[in-house]
Formats: C-alpha cells, structure tokens, sequence
C-alpha cells in the first residue's frame, strides 16, 4: 500500500476532471524537481551521432540515417547516399510505391543485422517539423514502415502515456520485462507506447493500456487530455530516437488493480510519491519515463 497523502478532495462527490487532478497537491521539494525535470530534458535534446546523415524520404526530410545502416543500405535501389544526405525513394510519386521501398528498406537492414526489435508492426512516417516544410505535413504521414527500424533511419515517433493514481494518493508504475530490447528491467510509466500507422492517438492510448496494464475503456475513462511535454531527441545503439512524447493522467477506480497482459511488464507496484521522487533521483526509471513522472510530480507539488 502506498504512503498515504492528505488530498483536498472527496472521491465520492462529483468533480470536474482538471480541478480533481490538479487538486492533488504533494509534499515535494519543488526545487529539486525543478532541477531533475531541466536536467531530464537536456539528456533528451542530443545531436544525431557523427556520421549520420540527413534523411529525405519520398522528398521529404525525415530523420537521420545511422551510418551503419547507410553502409548496409549502400547500392539498394531507390536510396541515394551523398556525402552530405541520404535519400529514399526520391522520385517516388504515389505513397503505396514509397512503401514498397520501405519494406524493401527494412528487410535489407533487418538482413545486415541493423533492425533489432523486429516487430512486425508498422509505424506511420511523419516529416520532421523542425523544417519549415512541415507546417502543411505534420499531420499528414507520407508513408508506413516497420517499427523496428525507425531507429536506424532516425524517423519520427508518437508515444502515449498515462500516469495512473490510486484514490489515496499512490502511483502505479510498472517495471519493464528483461526481455524488452530497449533498457530491459528499468521502471516506466504505468502505461506508454508508440502509436501504430494509421492510428489515432486516443485509440492507441486505450489499446496500450489494456495490453500494458490490463485497464478497460471505462477504468481510464476521466482521463486528462493528452499533451505533448518533450521532444525525445537521443543516441541509442542502432541509431538515433526522435520521439515526440504525449502524457495524460487519471485516478484509477477504487478496486482496480493493474495487471499486465502482453508479457512486456514483469511487475506492477502501486508507491508513494516520495518513493517515485527517490526512484528518479536515482534513475530506476528510463529516461522517457523520468520526463512524465518527474512533470506530473512538479505539476502537483504546488506553487
């Protein structure tokens, strides 16, 4: 049972959403939160790494092309390499062609060894929108391509999350399974996740939390809208991760326990705020995870 924590508000009485949440106010030192939030997001703002180049896909800027992937991709029809970008599919004219390539794309890297956590699962492709061109793209993708190699190419991801309160003040938040391919064993949000190719957010935000955390519609259903809080932009092993990171929050029903499904989450543990506090200092938590829970904290621990 997680510590208890005096809440100005009684779950019994109707409420509205925005006021119950951010009448949740705790007992945190404010500034140290401060400061582990800014020192979270400066590790999320890295540079591609030396070597990468930039990736125009179907014309559009893209993402970053990992120089071993380059390497792999080199001679492959419809990728140009320059010494200073990378194309794909260039003079492609119609999106069904463009992902063809990628799918040609994709095996080629999967073949060399490039594409760890093969999914199976396709992911949209979204322009970069810190190029001017992407005020008219953003919310239209330009193409679909496997969820395993978006890393290699640098390319834009969405990822959904929802911090999930216990009605006495308790956070659940669950340890990721070790045979995850991306830091196995470390602590994450209750629920989080990328949204598939042609998927809405809300829809993935449901489906996520019933595979992650075994929560039915109704049991999230006086969720906080989702909101983008930070820009994922680091060097990992197979690449470069440019995501854009979404966060919303409710109180969980009282009885309802969370309990994985998908075998992706080894344990689930509802904690006090303190405990979470003591946890992110000492990085249990990955680095996405950090960012929501450490906002959601700093958020509640008032003015």
């Amino acid at each position: 049972m997680a510590e208890k924590v005096s809440l100005p508000y009684n779950l019994c009485r109707p409420q509205a959403l925005s006021e119950l949440m951010h009448s949740t106010r705790l007992s945190l030192d404010r500034t140290s939160l401060q400061s582990l939030f800014d020192d979270l997001l400066s590790r999320a703002a890295e540079p591609p790494q030396t070597g990468s180049l930039p990736l125009f896909v179907g014309g559009h800027r893209c993402g970053w092309l990992f120089s071993k992937a380059a390497h792999a991709l080199s001679g492959l029809e419809g990728v140009e390499l320059k010494p200073d970008h990378a194309h794909i599919g260039r003079l492609v004219d119609s999106k069904s062609t463009l992902n063809a390539l990628l799918a040609s794309v994709a095996n080629t890297l999967r073949t060399a060894g490039c594409a760890p956590g093969w999914r199976n699962e396709l992911l949209d492709v979204w322009v970069d929108h810190d190029n001017p061109e992407a005020a008219s793209s953003l919310n239209m993708p330009i193409a679909a391509i496997e969820r395993g190699i978006v890393r290699p190419l640098g390319l834009i991801t969405r990822a959904v999350h929802l911090s999930g309160w216990s009605s006495d003040g308790g956070l659940w938040v669950a340890r990721r399974a070790l045979t995850k391919a991306t830091d196995p064993g470390m602590w994450d949000t209750l629920v989080g996740g990328l949204i598939s190719s042609q998927e809405d957010l809300q829809t993935g935000l449901v489906r996520e939390s019933d595979e992650e955390a075994g929560l039915d519609p109704q049991d999230i259903a006086n969720r906080t809208p989702l909101r983008t809080i930070a820009s994922m932009r680091r060097q990992v092993p197979e690449g470069y991760q440019s995501e854009e990171v979404l966060t919303c929050e409710c109180v969980l029903p009282a009885g309802v326990t969370p309990k994985n499904r998908d075998g992706e989450v080894m344990e689930i543990k509802l904690l006090a705020p303190s405990v979470i506090f003591t946890m992110l200092k000492e990085g249990a938590f990955t680095l996405e995870a950090s960012i929501v829970l450490t906002e959601d904290l700093l958020r509640r621990s008032g003015e």
